[in-house]
């Protein structure tokens, strides 16, 4: 297949590179340290079996279900990882 002026497998690597880095992101937001009773932004009782099933819970479902529409919608799209980009 030609691809111009980039070397065979050159969009693979960089796929694979965005999902690396995504994968590592979500690593390194997962918490740590030891559970809180309650929820850290609105108060509320966390439940015990949530705070034993995630050591490091910072916040009740609800909180942390907003928290995660809000990380969503900051996400970017990496458009050079893309492969549909890489075929027009």
């Amino acid at each position: 297949m030609a691809t111009g002026w980039a070397r065979d497998g050159a969009v693979q690597e960089q796929i694979d590179a965005s999902v690396t880095d995504a994968v590592e992101r979500a690593r390194n937001n997962l918490p740590t340290g030891r559970s809180l009773s309650h929820c850290e932004e609105c108060g509320a009782e966390i439940p015990a079996a949530r705070r034993e099933a995630i050591p490091g819970v910072r916040l009740c479902v609800p909180c942390q279900s907003a928290h995660d529409k809000k990380q969503q919608a900051n996400a970017g799209y990496n458009r050079r990882g893309s492969k549909d980009s890489q075929l027009r």
